[in-house]
């Protein structure tokens, strides 16, 4: 079986660069609400809708949320009507799996693990479907070094 899947997943800088510069609309799935403003969960969405990212947010928990950062609330990445470039995952590693039917039914073009969030198995299915994936590194780091 061909090993090509692996080019999708990206770590290089350059690879990285060019995922940042395409994605202008990005779900954030485990968003975190104003109320925890403190938490990565909110400030890094909140740091890309500042730099003018389009920001979808898709939380996880608070079921009686309906705008985060004064943008409609989504309950699955798949149900954003005109697709997303990128799905930021907020979700610990072992969270991961029960959201990849869903995203793969979104048809991002990359998905991106927040720093500390790793799941080769969640990786490869989405690497093998031709979407690139970032593991473990801080989409907010990484947006002010390559945007």
């Amino acid at each position: 079986m061909s090993e090509s899947w692996r080019d999708n997943l990206v770590t290089t800088e350059q690879g990285i660069a060019e995922i940042i510069r395409g994605s202008k609309r990005v779900a954030v799935l485990g968003i975190k609400t104003e109320a925890q403003a403190g938490q990565p969960a909110f400030y890094v969405p909140e740091y890309l809708h500042r730099a003018g990212v389009d920001v979808v947010p898709v939380p996880v928990y608070y079921p009686d949320v309906t705008e985060i950062l004064g943008k409609k609330v989504y309950r699955t990445v798949a149900g954003i009507p005109g697709g997303v470039d990128l799905v930021d995952v907020f979700r610990r590693s072992q969270d991961v799996p029960p959201h990849v039917d869903d995203i793969l039914a979104a048809r991002p073009k990359a998905v991106w693990m927040q720093s500390g969030i790793r799941n080769e198995e969640a990786a490869r299915r989405f690497a093998e479907a031709g979407i690139k994936v970032v593991q473990d590194r801080c989409l907010m780091v990484e947006h002010r070094r390559h945007a």
